[in-house]
């Protein structure tokens, strides 16, 4: 009897596939020389049950709380060739909830994401932009000859 509803909330806390993968490119200038960075994100949605479910006869309090994150990946190649890479996570990119199990809400919240993130590219060109600072430092130790973190 318990067998079930833990196998329940173990699927219900494991990670969503993610979404369609975006992309975003942005040339940089440097004094060593132009970089072009290229930015590949993809949407990881998880999952987390909360509540309980009710006996006949009494409101449940069961519900799936859903966060969506967008895992960055850049590599920047500088104008000699060499590359400077990174990975980072925006946390929540969107976020919400469904009333009832999350097994049974996967693909309505699939839903729920696509609308509420909208245009991933968008999401992914700020996450750029808060990157620039990084991406110069890590030209900069490029440039130098010195080894990166």
């Amino acid at each position: 009897m318990t067998l079930i509803p833990t196998l329940a909330l173990a699927l219900a806390a494991a990670p969503a596939a993610p979404a369609q993968p975006a992309a975003h490119s942005v040339s940089v200038a440097h004094p060593a020389g132009a970089a072009a960075a290229e930015y590949r994100g993809e949407i990881d949605v998880r999952h987390r049950q909360v509540g309980s479910a009710a006996p006949g006869g009494r409101p449940s309090t069961l519900r799936c709380m859903w966060t969506a994150s967008m895992e960055v990946n850049r590599t920047a190649t500088t104008a000699a060739g060499t590359l400077a890479a990174r990975s980072f996570v925006q946390d929540n990119v969107a976020s919400g909830s469904r009333p009832g199990w999350c097994s049974a809400n996967r693909a309505a919240i699939a839903r729920d994401v696509a609308s509420r993130l909208g245009d991933a590219s968008r999401h992914l060109a700020s996450a750029a932009a808060a990157d620039r600072g990084v991406l110069l430092a890590d030209l900069d130790r490029l440039a130098q000859g010195t080894p990166g973190n």
